[in-house]
């Protein structure tokens, strides 16, 4: 088994910080993705989105999607439990960690891909190029501002965003709150139940993954 990665990416960071949550030593193969490796030929037939991270298995096939590979994990290494153990447990982080990719990964990628000279004619991830359109920026970036309030509001109700624990939708949270920095937005201090969380997940090992 083993990990198609880019360090500098916040998708596969997702995966590197679930695997060492568990304690997975999984051996990781970077991807340059500055230098357009993964529109190579060889790539392509890894993975044909043209993304990161995927997970070859032994077997050869390949897992592609993060939540997808982090619950495959899961179902191998189910200790510590990360996206549940309950079947309630299991559709609340779920839920959560849709909504934290939705709402926070999303609008964060829209307003970089969309400004970033590194992005242009890649406004898109995936196999086919796209023009940046400039218009959408600023909306990427409004939209930041909301997820940071639904995160605090979570964060006022909840110990953890995945509930009373650390869990999968606590870590895709995270990514995407320092994935923000790239465009220059932070959490207000004013937002004092996300500043809190993230000051206690940030302080967790797993986040130098």
């Amino acid at each position: 088994m083993k990990l198609y990665d880019c360090t500098p990416a916040p998708s596969p960071r997702r995966v590197r910080i679930f695997m060492t949550e568990k304690g997975l030593d999984i051996p990781l193969v970077q991807v340059d993705l500055r230098n357009n490796a993964h529109l190579s030929p060889e790539f392509r037939r890894i993975n044909p989105l043209c993304e990161v991270p995927a997970l070859e298995l032994d077997d050869g096939s390949v897992i592609t999607e993060s939540v997808a590979i982090c619950r495959y994990l899961e179902e191998l290494h189910p200790d510590p439990p990360l996206c549940g153990r309950t079947a309630r447990e299991r559709a609340e982080i779920a839920m959560w960690d849709h909504r934290m990719e939705i709402e926070g990964f999303f609008p964060v990628a829209e307003a970089l891909r969309n400004h970033a000279p590194g992005f242009v004619g890649r406004a898109l991830s995936g196999p086919q190029g796209f023009e940046q359109i400039p218009a959408l920026v600023e909306r990427g970036r409004a939209r930041v501002g909301l997820f940071f309030a639904t995160l605090n509001d979570r964060l006022a109700q909840s110990a953890y965003v995945s509930g009373a624990a650390f869990g999968l939708a606590d870590i895709t949270a995270i990514v995407c709150v320092d994935f923000a920095g790239r465009v220059k937005l932070t959490p207000s201090e004013n937002l004092i139940h996300l500043t809190r969380w993230y000051k206690i997940v940030s302080a967790r090992p797993s986040m130098s993954a």
